[in-house]
């Protein structure tokens, strides 16, 4: 067993990234401020790999002060900019499942993210697999207090080059601080949501 670094998860690494995105693919200057883009990831060794457990409660116990470390660390890299969008996801090294990742992905951990953004009303689109080093992942994001603004349907694609190993599991949380640029396809505008119940 290796040792726990942080609660009583073994953390090998920690990523950061940001993308700033200032024209459109066909080369339209935005519509107001760039886009900001934020992911934060954590690589975790996985205690359920290579057998099967009923329980998964040594990942889901501590997730909550796994969510209020990415809650921080999202605040510092975002600095004064406002998240509107966030979405999660899992990285699962060969040896676990699925499931072990989306462990880490529940309300418990979801929670304190919601809390270091000021608050999010909608669910948090979510996705994953299981993959290697240099595996790819495309990280969906929707608005976080309203799920149906269509301006706000993004992804994030992202690479690990050393992660995961095939003990280990990538959890995964993006950002983004407005809808993609020029977005024109009508419906629910994020002027539109306050008071909404988040799934509108």
């Amino acid at each position: 067993m290796k040792t726990a670094n942080f609660a009583t998860y073994h953390i090998r690494k920690w990523y950061s990234f940001v993308e700033e995105t200032l024209a459109n693919e066909t080369g339209q200057l935005a519509d107001g401020e760039p886009l900001f883009k934020y992911a934060v990831a954590a690589v975790i060794a996985n205690p359920y790999a290579g057998r099967y457990s009923e329980s998964l409660t040594e990942l889901v116990e501590p997730s909550p002060q796994l969510g209020e470390e990415f809650g921080r660390r999202i605040q510092a890299l975002a600095g004064s900019r406002n998240i509107v969008s966030y979405g999660k996801a899992c990285l699962v090294g060969s040896q676990g499942e699925y499931e072990h990742g989306n462990a880490f992905l529940t309300n418990p951990a979801a929670d304190p993210v919601r809390l270091a953004l000021g608050g999010g009303k909608s669910w948090v689109p979510s996705t994953g697999k299981r993959g290697g080093p240099g595996s790819t992942i495309d990280v969906p994001l929707a608005h976080k207090d309203a799920l149906y603004v269509r301006s706000h349907y993004d992804s994030m694609s992202l690479m690990f080059g050393d992660s995961p190993a095939p003990d280990e599991v990538i959890v995964i949380w993006a950002f983004a601080t407005r809808g993609r640029l020029h977005a024109r396809l009508g419906g629910l505008q994020a002027a539109d949501v306050k008071g909404m119940d988040g799934l509108h």
